[in-house]
């Protein structure tokens, strides 16, 4: 069996986030998506200097997902 030498870095979920997520009713949305991108959408937010791009970055995170077309602004559509 063949193993990946590439990882990524797993990011524990913020109660920032955390209640970002629920007070817009998006926790479904958010955990709906595959585990690599709930992981990208963190490591991106939390990753940010400024408080005001972090909150630039979760507020793009909430509309993607409010809208449930889009990634990190590329086009998504869910896997039925």
């Amino acid at each position: 069996m063949k193993t990946s030498r590439m990882t990524r870095e797993r990011y524990p979920m913020p109660d920032f986030i955390r209640d970002a997520l629920a007070a817009k009713q998006l926790t479904a949305a958010y955990e709906a998506r595959p585990p690599y991108q709930r992981n990208d959408y963190i490591g991106w937010i939390t990753r940010a200097k400024l408080p005001a791009t972090q909150q630039k970055r979760l507020d793009q995170m909430l509309d993607e997902l409010a809208r449930g077309d889009a990634y990190m602004k590329m086009a998504y559509q869910a896997r039925r």
